[in-house]
Order: C-alpha cells, then structure tokens, then sequence
C-alpha cells in the first residue's frame, strides 16, 4: 500500500459562472465572492493528507452525498431518473444493497445519518425523504424542504444543510425547521457553491462546486479555518479516465474510529481513501 504525502499552495480562487443544460447541471448562484477581504476571517491554513488507498466505485452513480455508518458507505446519488441510495463494503467497493424506487421526477442530492434514520435531499423537489435503517426499504416519511437541496450532515443533533450558496443552515430533524444559519467566509469574502458537507470533529467540511478543494468551517461564526487541495488525485490514480464536465468531486465520508476520510467523485471510478495530518 503506498502513502503519498501531499501539500499544495493556495490558489487564488476564481468566481464561476454557471450555466444552465438539461443534464442535471446546477444553476444557483445567489452568493457571489465579495470584492473586499474580511480583515476579522484568518487565512485558512493548508490541510495535509495521505492518499492510503483506493477502492473501485461505481462509474453510474452521479454522487450528491456520502457517509460512513457502521463499517458501510451510504451513498446517495442524482438525476432525474437514475436517484438512488447504495451500501457499499468499503473493503470491496462492492455494493451490497441499494434503493431506487423513485417517481422519475425526482433528483436526489445529499443524505446523513442520525438516530438510526437516513435524510435524503432532493434538488428541485422541495422535499427530503426519511428513511428507518438497516434495511433500505421505503421511505417512512417525506419532509417538505423549501430552498434547494445539495448536501447535508449532522452534529448528532441538528441537520446541517448547504443550497449551493454561501449560507449553511442548521434544521431541526424532526421537520427541518430552520433553527439558525452561517454565513460562510473565509478571508477574500463569502465562498458560496458550498455543496457535499461532512462534519467531522466539531467542523463542518464542505467541498465547492465545480472544484477539487474542501473547506473546514467553523459552524459557530463560518470561519473557513483550513482547505484541503485534491486537485491532480484523479488523474495520478486514474490516468485514463476522462471525466466529463459534470464528473466532479462531491463525496465526503468520515470513518470517526479510524479517523479516515473517503473521497469520491461524480461518476468516479475511484474512492480513496485518505488520512489527514
């Protein structure tokens, strides 16, 4: 098994337009990047990391969220028509059970686990499906959601939720009332097309749409305090695939026992597997 240490700069960070298609691609764009620099926001420092392994990942699934639960990995997965939730063994890549018995309607975006019951979002649908684990059988419940969907974790109390903005929103599980929100900044201004949240040792990390970075946010006042740079993973690991526009990463899991971070992408064929330093 090889390690591979990894540091990069820091990268000034470019605004992106987005553009609408019918493939499923995200339009939101309400937050934009401030012109002036917080002087209250430190520069974020470099988050290191080792790539310790790799495990194969299912090349279809369109990946809008991730989590490590009991020594499994939840996957949920987008568009219209090809939403799903899969287990998968993380010592195999395997999957070994998956749901996808939706009205074709819908898109499903980010999923988390709290109290034995998994949360999906869902994109444009205006709800979040609930549903009574082990078994992936039918939603026991749908919850109405009124801003878009895109990813969403958990504290252990409270549903921690991202719309493609610079805003994240902390939702009571038992109706997804709005009990507080952030505004996400770091020391350039607002970083908004905050999408994949995972939360991991009292921080919420986030990845932007449309980049290899991830970002590790104070959920107190914000505060970007660290960005990891994935930027080249795929490519080292996985020279001949060619991703298309919208194969990007958005897969965060945390395995707390261990204390290791799987990473995968849309549409990747690779997970990996990473420790942090």
């Amino acid at each position: 098994m090889n390690y591979l240490r990894v540091l990069f700069f820091i990268p000034a960070l470019p605004c992106l337009f987005l553009i609408s298609c019918n493939t499923g691609t995200k339009t939101h764009s309400d937050q934009s990047v401030q012109d002036s620099a917080d002087s209250r926001v430190q520069t974020p420092a470099l988050i290191g990391y080792r790539v310790v392994d790799t495990l194969a990942h299912d090349i279809s699934a369109f990946t809008e969220g991730f989590q490590f639960y009991k020594g499994l990995l939840y996957e949920g997965t987008g568009q219209e028509g090809k939403t799903a939730i899969q287990i998968t063994d993380p010592t195999t890549g395997k999957i070994v059970e998956r749901f996808n018995d939706y009205k074709t309607d819908i898109f499903g975006e980010g999923i988390t686990i709290i109290n034995g019951h998994l949360f999906q979002l869902t994109y444009h649908n205006k709800l979040a499906y609930v549903f009574e684990l082990p078994k992936l059988k039918k939603p026991i419940k749908t919850l109405a959601w009124q801003k878009e969907g895109w990813g969403c974790t958990t504290d252990g109390e409270q549903i921690i939720i991202s719309e493609g903005s610079s805003r994240i929103y902390f939702a009571d599980p038992e109706d997804l009332r709005i009990k507080r929100e952030i505004t996400v900044q770091d020391n350039m201004g607002e970083v908004d097309q905050l999408n994949e949240l995972e939360y991991i040792e009292g921080y919420i990390f986030a990845n932007r749409w449309h980049t290899d970075q991830i970002y590790k946010i104070d959920p107190q006042n914000g505060h970007v305090v660290g960005i990891l740079h994935f930027e080249g993973q795929l490519n080292r690991y996985a020279p001949t695939f060619q991703p298309g526009e919208e194969a990007v990463l958005n897969g965060i899991a945390w395995d707390a026992e261990k204390k290791e971070m799987y990473l995968t992408g849309k549409n990747w064929p690779l997970i990996f597997k990473v420790k942090l330093d």
